[in-house]
């Protein structure tokens, strides 16, 4: 069992629950909700949102990495972030911060900010410099899993053994990362739901959370108004929550430890019923 891991006010403890990361894109472009916090008095009152519902961890992002997206220059991401973590981080002095960015100077300005967390969907492969501010820093960190990159990942993406090739990536990765001093409480590791993954490639991951376990970190899962739900639904992202609900509810009883979502408020009624059933 890993031991808890406490992040200013709050204690996670892993194996034990599952927690909500809430999504603040502070973007114009995010397939889901873009536009709509991407300036700072939104994005605030978006934050005060989250929280209220029942958000563990806000995870600030300024640039999109869905499908297609193209880089965001970086000192445009930080004009975008930087903001956003001061002004969280002073009405919200105890709220965890996760900054969901893979440009090391990002991670490093927001870190100093008040964000606590780096969320890097290249698992610190993007930028060689993210490597040392993770040896600077030791913050807890989110390794995901992706296939090429957000301008290449759905072309066609193929693998001659789904499950083993990512759980390899992830190991990897994760042991970079505790060469770097960081103890394993403070790796989370995410398979990619949506990154570099067909339709039926994240059905699997989502029926195999048990192949992820067995790596003995923590798990973050990110389903929220994926394509995947579309796929199945027929509807467009933002009408895509009651899918997300359903999700969470089916990773919770697999023992994930932190599902990212738009929609804290409906998954966090969700998984209340889910704590209190397997009471």
């Amino acid at each position: 069992m890993l031991s808890s891991l406490k992040i200013r006010g709050k204690v996670f403890y892993w194996g034990t629950r599952t927690y909500l990361m809430g999504i603040l894109n502070v973007t114009p472009d995010s397939f889901s909700d873009g536009g709509q916090y991407y300036h700072q008095e939104a994005a605030l009152r978006q934050a005060e949102k989250l929280i209220e519902a029942g958000a563990d961890i806000l995870d600030i992002g300024g640039e999109s990495t869905r499908p297609f997206a193209q880089p965001v220059p970086e000192d445009e991401e930080l004009r975008r972030v930087i903001p956003v973590i001061e002004a969280v981080r002073e009405r919200f002095p105890e709220m965890p911060i996760s900054v969901d960015t893979y440009k090391a100077r990002v991670a490093e300005e927001a870190l100093s900010a008040g964000a606590d967390i780096i969320n890097d969907v290249s698992a610190l492969r993007f930028d060689a410099r993210m490597a040392e501010v993770v040896r600077r820093w030791r913050p807890p960190v989110v390794l995901m899993h992706m296939k090429g990159t957000p301008q290449t990942m759905q072309i066609d993406p193929r693998y001659e053994d789904l499950l083993g090739e990512i759980k390899e990536f992830l190991r990897e990765r994760a042991e970079t990362v505790r060469s770097l001093g960081v103890p394993p409480e403070k790796i989370i590791l995410d398979p990619g739901i949506g990154f570099g993954k067909r339709f039926e490639h994240n059905l699997a991951l989502l029926r195999e959370v048990s192949t992820f376990k067995e790596l003995g970190y923590p798990l973050l899962y990110g389903p929220s108004r994926k394509a995947f739900l579309g796929e199945i639904l027929g509807k467009e992202a933002r009408e895509r929550d009651i899918g997300t609900v359903a999700v969470a509810v089916f990773l919770a009883l697999a023992g994930v430890d932190i599902i990212r979502v738009h929609n804290v408020a409906w998954c966090r009624e969700a998984l209340k019923v889910i704590e209190r059933l397997k009471d």
